[in-house]
């Protein structure tokens, strides 16, 4: 990782203080609307050619955070969930693992046990998900039960309500309490985009972010009707390609919610090239949050192979 420059300096003072912080962020350059969804619409337009449309198939499989986030959740679907997370296609040893399973704190044993030592990550939600409505207490207990059950990553959810209400300073403190809480997991960090309203309050919310530490940014909870757009996620790419820029510090970034066919991925991974480059084009530093989608990418990922399409009964029902 490259030393930091010494602008860097100027960021941490910006989190001096609630009135330091707010003046940090309203100066970030305001965001042209319809500059950003005509940039995101025209990259979505890029066509690949075969042999890199099995690379992106591939790619895409690996940055995969398999994930089964309801109240109807059992043992048994999680170990189902891992075991398809470990070995996507039983018909071919060579497709990639996804890069983790997402789950609930109390479901992370089972999925550790699923998972075994095949390198595939155990992620748990935490922080009261998905409204983040609770006290901050409860959501560092949430956190640290999730951790000491054994997860890999942690995703949490930011208090909207203290973001909408202009309390920035809260929304800072209580990443940085989260952080802390981790330890050596890695910290996911939801704005829920659909709820923030505007494009500059998303550029705010991911500079709030990585200045708290995360270790990642991610779009939304897959709960509400607004999830990851093109839109959205290249002003996220945007953001952490002008942080590392500043600080030296690289960034993740995580769309969740709606990507669900192979041709919506690989317009995903033209947005990461061509806004923050090729080195956020490895699951250490990009996923998908889905489950739907890696159907479809086997099934695409077999047709390349084959020349057709599979029966309905080649992948899983999830």
């Amino acid at each position: 990782m490259p030393t930091a420059p010494a602008n860097a300096h100027a960021l941490a003072d910006a989190t001096a203080s609630a009135g330091t912080l707010r003046r940090f962020l309203h100066g970030l350059p305001g965001v042209d609307t319809v500059g950003l969804e005509a940039r995101a619409a025209a990259l979505g337009t890029r066509s690949i050619k075969t042999t890199a449309k099995a690379y992106a198939i591939d790619l895409a499989i690996s940055m995969i955070d398999l994930t089964t986030l309801e109240g109807a959740d059992t043992p048994g679907k999680v170990r189902a969930l891992g075991a398809k997370a470990v070995n996507p296609d039983p018909t071919d040893r060579g497709t990639p693992r996804t890069a983790a399973v997402c789950v609930y704190p109390d479901m992370v044993a089972v999925a550790k046990e699923a998972v075994g030592t095949s390198g595939v990550k155990v992620a748990s939600v935490a922080t009261a998900f998905p409204a983040g409505r609770a006290a901050i207490d409860v959501k560092l207990g949430d956190v640290r039960e999730a951790v000491a059950a054994g997860a890999d990553e942690i995703d949490m959810v930011i208090d909207r309500g203290a973001f909408l209400a202009g309390d920035y300073m809260t929304v800072f403190e209580q990443i940085r309490a989260v952080k802390e809480a981790s330890g050596e997991a890695r910290l996911k960090v939801i704005f829920e985009t659909g709820e923030l309203s505007t494009y500059d309050n998303i550029r705010r919310a991911s500079w709030i972010g990585m200045l708290a530490g995360a270790d990642f940014i991610k779009t939304s909870t897959g709960k509400v009707g607004v999830n990851a757009t093109p839109a959205n996620t290249l002003l996220m790419l945007e953001a952490v390609r002008d942080f590392r820029a500043q600080t030296g510090v690289q960034v993740g970034v995580k769309p969740a919610g709606g990507i669900r066919t192979t041709k919506d991925a690989i317009k995903f991974l033209v947005l990461v090239n061509e806004t923050a480059g090729a080195d956020w084009l490895d699951n250490h530093w990009f996923r998908f949050g889905a489950s739907s989608l890696l159907n479809d990418l086997l099934m695409q990922r077999q047709k390349l192979a084959t020349g057709r399409y599979s029966g309905p009964d080649y992948v899983t029902v999830d």
